[in-house]
């Protein structure tokens, strides 16, 4: 037995609209051929990566987090830090090929091989296999545990409940679907390591295959990594210590359900920001002189992001399809320097340019214009 869907009541459904209206909101956005739709969707994969490695301890900075997304190398990260992103990174770009596949089927299978791809840096993790003993979960701070799975021997027929579930519920909202293989998968806790890893990716997976718009677009782990506390409450609430399947999952539904509500607003936000930063910043680099191509660069520097000559030649050659040399890249960021868009950090191999005022001033007045984003009511009738 694992968690059941509940069945959605009134409340849910009306939820379920609200997220469906945004959804819609957003594809209309994201389908426009606009170069900020382009630079927003790269930065919130890596958002994505990052939040949710962040929740397991894997901490790196926004520009390294970009460069896995890119293929690129780190700046500053810890090699255990960056090689758990560059894992992830590999099983979700997996996930992504898998969205289209015709052939594609749910299998214990599939779910170890991810497993293998984001762990496989570690072998103490056992990447690919089942946990070979009982596991527990510990409060880093109390040293009390918090959490205790089934045993060993359920695993693989706990698993292949799940996998029947997700087969078999096409009747249920694919959000919920999702959100029930999170919860199934992370509380079955099949590995040694990587368990929240895999339950997120699997959860990205579902929607993806739901024809979800791209996975950039709706997932929730840039908002589970900035609420990484709600997230252990909530699991806590539904788990009470151990393996409890016969557990009502309601609350767990509706805690990912305000997550996609608002990591879509918020989204939806980025974009609306994005496009009258862009404008704005394509404005003021005419009036100073700059070449085009500097946009990109520009953008990415208002949006926070250190910007160094590897990444101003990714920038350039992903817009402007074009590709330009270091010393191209040297004189372009001197120049944004000089005209006072950017300052220039470190030096030698360290070095980077990161927003200047005018840049910054940009960026404040458009984040200005737009409203808090409130979910309180969401699933008022």
């Amino acid at each position: 037995m694992i968690y059941e869907m509940p069945d959605i009541d009134a409340a849910e459904t009306a939820a379920l609209a609200r997220i469906e209206d945004l959804r819609k909101q957003l594809r209309y956005r994201v389908a426009e051929p606009r170069r900020w739709v382009g630079s927003v969707r790269r930065v919130l994969s890596a958002r994505a990566i990052q939040g949710s490695n962040s929740i397991e301890g894997y901490d790196v900075s926004l520009e390294d987090a970009l460069a896995a997304v890119e293929g690129d190398e780190p700046a500053e990260a810890q090699e255990r830090d960056w090689l758990a992103v560059l894992g992830y990174r590999r099983a979700m770009t997996y996930v992504l090929q898998l969205a289209d596949d015709p052939h594609f089927a749910y299998s214990a299978t599939l779910i170890r091989s991810l497993h293998f791809m984001m762990t496989e840096y570690s072998l103490d993790a056992s990447p690919g296999l089942w946990r070979p003993g009982p596991i527990w979960i510990r409060n880093s701070a109390t040293g009390k545990i918090v959490y205790e799975g089934p045993e060993k021997d359920e695993v693989p027929e706990l698993i292949d409940e799940l996998i029947a579930q997700l087969r078999e519920r096409q009747d249920a909202p694919p959000m919920v679907r999702g959100a029930m293989a999170h919860l199934n998968l992370v509380m079955i806790h099949p590995f040694r390591d990587g368990n929240g890893r895999m339950a997120r990716c699997l959860q990205t997976l579902a929607l993806a295959r739901d024809r979800i718009l791209s996975s950039e677009w709706m997932s929730i782990e840039e908002y589970l990594g900035a609420n990484t506390q709600a997230y252990y409450d909530i699991l806590g609430e539904i788990g009470q210590g151990a393996w409890h399947p016969e557990n009502d999952a309601r609350a767990w539904v509706r805690f990912c359900l305000k997550a996609h509500y608002i990591q879509a607003t918020n989204v939806l936000q980025r974009i609306r920001e994005s496009e009258q930063v862009w404008v704005a910043i394509d404005e003021l680099r005419a009036a100073r002189g700059l070449p085009e191509r500097v946009v990109g660069s520009l953008f990415d520097a208002a949006t926070g992001l250190r910007i160094r000559n590897a990444s101003h030649r990714k920038s350039v050659q992903v817009s402007e399809l074009e590709e330009i040399s270091k010393q191209v890249a040297t004189n372009d960021l001197g120049a944004m320097a000089r005209a006072g868009l950017v300052t220039r950090r470190g030096s030698k191999r360290g070095t980077y340019y990161e927003a200047a005022d005018p840049l910054l001033e940009i960026r404040q007045r458009a984040v200005e214009l737009g409203p808090p984003i409130d979910a309180g009511s969401l699933f008022d009738i």
